[in-house]
């Protein structure tokens, strides 16, 4: 059997929330595939919308309009985005050692 999944009203409204703010992707290249640069420029950007939601709700727990659950939440979100932004950018300057070593 599966394990039933429980969702609180919360992180159903956080949700709900969040896909409100959300706008619509810029139109999609047809000529090819998107850079790198776009790449990191939309992980920048996501990573500093969670570091956005994460501090709105630490204030809205303050003033008492958020409850702890969704701080809770929106806090775990923003760890593991650091934890992926750290990982990430430990991995390029590994590489960008490596390429520093190579030898021409």
């Amino acid at each position: 059997m599966s394990d039933p999944t429980i969702v609180s009203g919360a992180a159903v409204r956080g949700a709900y929330g969040a896909a409100r703010d959300v706008r619509p992707a810029p139109a999609a290249r047809t000529d090819g595939p998107e850079s790198f640069s776009d790449m990191v420029r939309a992980a920048a950007s996501g990573a500093a919308s969670t570091a956005r939601a994460a501090e709105s709700a630490a204030e809205g727990a303050l003033r008492g309009e958020v409850g702890t659950q969704q701080v809770v939440e929106a806090t775990m979100e923003l760890e593991t985005t650091l934890r992926v932004a750290v990982s990430v950018r430990d991995k390029v300057v590994q590489a960008y050692q490596d390429i520093l070593r190579m030898q021409i």
